[in-house]
Order: structure tokens, then sequence, then C-alpha cells
């Protein structure tokens, strides 16, 4: 095999895994038993993974047989053009456009992953958005953007401050003690987690899904 040959395999593995990676980030969430765990790491061992919960307590996750892990590095607002295809979280504003509060640029290779508007769980009555970018504009205090999804439109506002973040590829090395990672599992009814996908924040980024 050659080492280009080699190369696009390794590619269409880390594609897949992302893929499945964003298919569960992003999906509904209406199970009962459906827990996203968002916080740093505490430690890794074996197919056990500790996380310290934005909410300050110890989560223990036991990661399935053959789970995966997918990289979340840092973008820029300027990255965002028509096109695109983004999943944006984002929160009302009185009467005008929702303001966002964390955007995702999905690669182009997973255009149309999970589309359409959502409640969403990073705040109260947030709602995810997976959609088009139709239109791109620089305002005086931001951006703002307007997305189509199913037939419909949505104007969404992005102030300087909001985190922008893209997929990469990542491998289990990435799991270190302190980074930043946000896990979707299943809790069962005696409180045990168990996940089959880990969303690990490269080069110091905290994952703001």
């Amino acid at each position: 095999m050659s080492r280009k040959s080699h190369s696009r395999i390794l590619t269409a593995i880390a594609a897949g895994g992302l893929v499945a990676l964003a298919l569960s980030q992003t999906a509904e969430a209406q199970d009962g038993n459906r827990i996203r765990v968002r916080g740093a790491i505490e430690s890794l061992s074996g197919d056990q993974l500790v996380v310290k919960t934005r909410e300050g307590s110890d989560a223990t996750i036991t990661l399935k047989a053959g789970w995966k892990v997918g990289g979340i590095k840092k973008a820029l607002v300027e990255d965002i053009k028509p096109g695109d295809f983004v999943g944006v979280a984002s929160l009302p504003k009185g009467t005008g456009p929702d303001g966002a509060i964390e955007v995702l640029i999905f690669p182009a290779s997973m255009k149309g992953t999970g589309e359409g508007n959502r409640p969403w769980d990073a705040q109260p009555n947030s709602q995810m958005t997976n959609a088009t970018v139709s239109n791109a504009v620089k305002s005086v205090n931001g951006h703002t953007i307007t997305l189509t999804y199913q037939g419909k439109e949505k104007t969404i506002t992005i102030a300087d401050a909001t985190p922008i973040v893209t997929l990469a590829p990542a491998t289990k090395d990435d799991l270190k003690s302190g980074a930043g990672v946000i896990v979707t599992g299943e809790k069962a009814a005696d409180g045990s987690i168990t996940a089959s996908q880990v969303a690990v924040g490269l080069d110091g980024i905290v994952p703001p899904m």
C-alpha cells in the first residue's frame, strides 16, 4: 500500500469518527436516559473516564467497546461563509434575532448533519440550529448570519466574544488530565453512565457545545 493510499484510509477513518461524533452531539435529546457531561478530565484508566463536571461534581463514565474520540479546535467568525453548514446554539433576545452563544462549523463533508432546529441544554431556553449559511455580514456589534434549513430561515447575531469552533481529528492521547470534554452518553436507572463518543478540546479549547 502506498503512503498516499494509507493517508486516505486514515483520513476516511477519522472522518467517519467525526461524523458519528457530530451525530451524537446534535441529535435530539428526547430520551430520558440521554445525558451530556461537560467538564474537564480528571483521569482516564482503561475504559473508565472521570470528568469534573462544570457543576463541580465528579462523573464516572464507562466507555463502550470501540469508543471513539473527536477533536474540537478554535475557529474564527471570518471562517463562516455562505454555503457553510453550521450548528449554532442561541438564545432569544426579545423582538430581535436570537443571539449566538456558540457556533460549530462543520467540515464540508458533513453538510446536512442533524439539520433542523431543536431545544438545547447549553443554557435554559437555548436552541440548537443545524443549517446552511445563506448570508453572513459584519455589523457594528459583531456579525449576523442567516440560516436556512428544511425550507425555513433564521437570523442569528454573533457577538465578538462568541466561542466558534470546528471539528478536527484527535486520538486517545489527547484525553489528558485537565482537557475540556463533552461526552454524550446514556444514564441508567442506577445512575451509571456509558458512552461511545468523547469530544475533546484541542490546544486548551473548552468545547462550548
